[in-house]
């Protein structure tokens, strides 16, 4: 088996060469990590969905239809969810493979970038419903390059059918995912993420810290608990070692006292 700049090449054999690396981004591309890696969306939403043996929640992996099939043509969203699958058949083949998998990931999401935003919203469409995908969602913090500020996609026969996106009285803008079962809000130029169940946002980086915090100084607190707890113990062993050697004193003074009063009585005689 040989690997090209295409991808891996095959021999009719089963050993795996993972697909290379996607190539360096264009620096305006740099929009989806602001708004997603700094953010800690897919670490967040692993956190929500808290299942990941069987969910695929990351960016910047090729899904590709079959193994071997070069990466030409191939998409890299920017972010890419799929429930029920082997994520670590994709961490061994560097890419989201269809067919390896059995069905194409649940949702894909673009970030708007001068670079790409054309193609966001001309070319991907047909290609993530080509693929399958059941909902293609885009974000753009201005509206500037995609014409919306956020647009989502659903997946109806082999077509996309827009989702509804409606105007919340705090001027976010709001629509809803069915895969995901969240609303994906724009909001003050931020993408945020809300359950369905309670309407608030899932967990942010500052709970997850303040989370943290408490439990770190639940950890102190339980540690300086254990301390004190030691510190009164070994004073308890203390005062028990001083009263049992006062006794041991005591007695031996008894003891002396006794032994010159019969010292005495005995010089007396009878």
């Amino acid at each position: 088996m040989s690997t090209t700049s295409f991808g891996p090449v095959g021999t009719g054999t089963d050993i795996l060469v993972p697909y290379p690396d996607p190539p360096p981004r264009h620096p305006d591309e740099m929009s989806s990590h602001r708004h997603l890696s700094e953010r800690g969306a897919p670490y967040l939403l692993n956190w929500h969905f808290a299942n990941p043996d069987t969910t695929l929640i990351t960016a910047e992996l090729y899904i590709a239809p079959e193994p071997r099939s070069g990466t030409k043509g191939l998409r890299v969203p920017d972010l890419m969810i799929a429930f029920d699958v082997d994520p670590e058949a994709c961490y061994r083949s560097n890419a989201y493979i269809i067919s390896e998998q059995g069905k194409p990931p649940d949702f894909v999401l673009e970030v708007a970038s001068r670079s790409t935003g054309r193609i966001d919203v001309r070319d991907k469409p047909a290609d993530y419903a080509a693929l399958g995908i059941p909902e293609y969602w885009r974000f753009d913090e201005t509206g500037e390059h995609h014409g919306v500020r956020l647009a989502g996609d659903r997946l109806v026969d082999d077509h996309y059918e827009p989702i509804e996106i409606t105007e919340r009285p705090d001027g976010s803008l709001e629509g809803y995912s069915e895969v995901l079962e969240l609303y994906l809000r724009w909001e003050g130029g931020w993408l945020q993420w809300h359950d369905l169940e309670t309407g608030r946002a899932i967990m942010n980086l500052a709970e997850m810290q303040r989370i943290a915090e408490e439990e770190r100084q639940g950890r102190l607190e339980e540690r300086q608990g254990r301390l004190e707890a030691e510190q009164r113990a070994e004073e308890a062993e203390r005062r028990e070692e001083t009263e049992r050697q006062a006794r041991l004193d005591a007695e031996r003074i008894a003891a002396e006292r006794i032994r010159e009063l019969e010292a005495k009585l005995h010089r007396r005689g009878p």
